[in-house]
């Protein structure tokens, strides 16, 4: 029984021991740094106060793991050797900051993106063996943030339409937004949004698609009733397309166009309507991406076929009274003889 119970209190006091142990280095467990910068690697051994044993100290290593899993000791001190630094990567760059063995706090100066990473602080002791902490150094860069308009042509492909990338040398974020370009979309706005643990509030920028097409064509300005002797009718071609038109021609179907007809730009005149404007017109329109063309027919009719409701109105009005004079006249004649019979005045008959 006796043996059993100082079985039992050996293990259980190892137990004890050995979950001190665990703590018996103390490193934060994480640092955040900018480029450029220095940083200090807090590192502490403790073993003297979280154990009854005495421990020796050997020497200490501080060693560095990328995080895309390179590795490499940067710094040694050693009680009777003194300090070293093998790294070529960190040369020049660390420094221990005390001259103690259980205090072997280093500082890194020049700090670039590459030097994120797990920074490991071990003790070689005797006769507890090797203990460590382990510090996430995180490095941290305010972004550069840009946007900026990919032009596209309209089409039935997906394409990049819009993209955002941030500088080199550092952890590149590039975000493209995707469409199928239609004329429609063109001058369409979209917003970019970047969050990052470094910007006090959100980065936006808004910016407007830049989709190009060929010309869309239409003729304006016909309202059939083009007749013989009106004044100034237009007509006028109306197009959307981007980039803008390089040329804008109006023609006939055959033929040059009537003496009578003026254009300008987009614009075709007629000073006074005849039979000779009794066609078709059609616009051309040009840009770099394509031509495209409208026509529209016009009907010229008579002078009495476009007489307007209200010249109709106002010939109507004009009749009516000449009719009610044609009417009154005879009856205003029968009353003024009634009347001068009526005042005594002797006829022939009575000389």
């Amino acid at each position: 029984m006796a043996r059993e119970s100082a079985r039992w209190y050996f293990m259980v006091v190892f137990l004890i021991a050995a979950g001190i142990n665990t703590q018996t280095v103390r490193v934060k467990k994480e640092v955040e740094a900018f480029p450029s910068e220095t940083v200090n690697l807090h590192c502490e051994f403790n073993g003297e106060r979280t154990t009854k044993f005495a421990q020796v100290l050997i020497q200490v290593l501080w060693k560095w793991e990328s995080v895309d899993g390179q590795k490499d000791i940067i710094a040694v001190y050693h009680p009777n050797h003194g300090r070293s630094f093998p790294s070529k990567l960190f040369k020049n760059r660390v420094t221990f900051l005390y001259s103690s063995v259980k205090n072997p706090t280093i500082r890194i100066s020049k700090l670039k993106m590459s030097d994120a990473g797990y920074y490991t602080c071990e003790f070689s002791t005797f006769p507890s063996g090797n203990e460590r902490g382990i510090t996430t150094l995180i490095m941290l860069a305010k972004p550069k943030n840009s946007a900026d308009i990919v032009t596209v042509l309209a089409g039935t492909n997906s394409v990049v339409a819009h993209t955002t990338s941030g500088p080199d040398g550092m952890v590149t974020v590039r975000s493209e937004y995707w469409l199928v370009p239609h004329s429609d979309d063109n001058d369409k706005e979209v917003t970019c949004v970047v969050d990052q643990r470094t910007q006090e509030q959100q980065w936006t920028k808004t910016l407007r698609l830049s989709v190009e097409y060929s010309p869309f064509v239409s003729i304006v300005g016909y309202d059939r009733n083009w007749y013989v002797g009106r004044l100034n009718a237009e007509l006028v071609c109306q197009v959307n397309a981007n980039p803008p038109p390089t040329d804008i021609t109006w023609k006939l179907i055959s033929g040059h166009l009537p003496d009578s007809v003026v254009v300008e730009n987009n614009r075709l005149s007629v000073n006074k309507v005849d039979d000779a404007v009794n066609t078709t017109f059609i616009c051309e329109v040009k840009n770099k991406h394509g031509t495209s063309s409208y026509s529209i027919t016009v009907l010229v009719i008579e002078a009495s076929e476009g007489l307007s409701s209200v010249g109709i109105v106002a010939a109507a009005v004009i009749g009516s009274i000449l009719a009610l004079l044609l009417v009154a006249a005879p009856i205003g004649v029968l009353l003024t003889c009634k009347r001068q019979q009526r005042s005594g005045h002797p006829n022939n008959d009575g000389q």
